[in-house]
């Protein structure tokens, strides 16, 4: 055999490198969203119970028969829709939990969506449920914020 024919060299920073979690890690993180997801289901209940299944009389705790102050009202305003903000922030982590959950069912949790490369493990940790590696979310919060 020749050896002076060598096959063609693949640039590393172009090619997706691939790891393998390890299934105690993956429990580990599925145990911590499932855990995660719970906790913010009790708090959007939370929310939507003091919200929108109480009347502005008992939100407020007036029992009197007596008309409402405008800056009574207004606080009230204030607090039901801070509440309500609150909520759907909540869903929306409750929703990359999910993602999170489906990608440990189909092998790729802690890809990130971007450029496919892992997530550090670090990243992981401090947020189990990211979409992207680290430099991509800061590309993508500058995105963002240009439009």
């Amino acid at each position: 055999m020749p050896m002076d024919k060598k096959e063609p060299s693949k640039d590393p920073s172009k090619e997706p490198s691939k790891r393998e979690m390890k299934a105690k890690d993956l429990e580990a993180f599925k145990k911590r969203l499932i855990e995660q997801r719970e906790k913010l289901i009790r708090g959007i209940a939370h929310c939507e119970e003091d919200s929108l299944k109480k009347s502005q009389r008992d939100a407020s705790g007036d029992l009197s028969g007596y008309t409402f102050h405008m800056a009574d009202v207004a606080t009230d305003n204030y607090d039901r829709e801070f509440s309500l903000d609150l909520a759907s922030s909540e869903q929306q982590i409750l929703n990359a939990i999910d993602d999170a959950l489906r990608k440990i069912q189909d092998g790729t949790f802690g890809t990130c969506e971007s450029c496919s490369r892992p997530i550090k493990l670090e990243r992981l940790r401090a947020v189990p449920y990211t979409r992207f590696c680290i430099s991509c979310q800061e590309a993508e919060e500058k995105r963002t914020r240009r439009s």
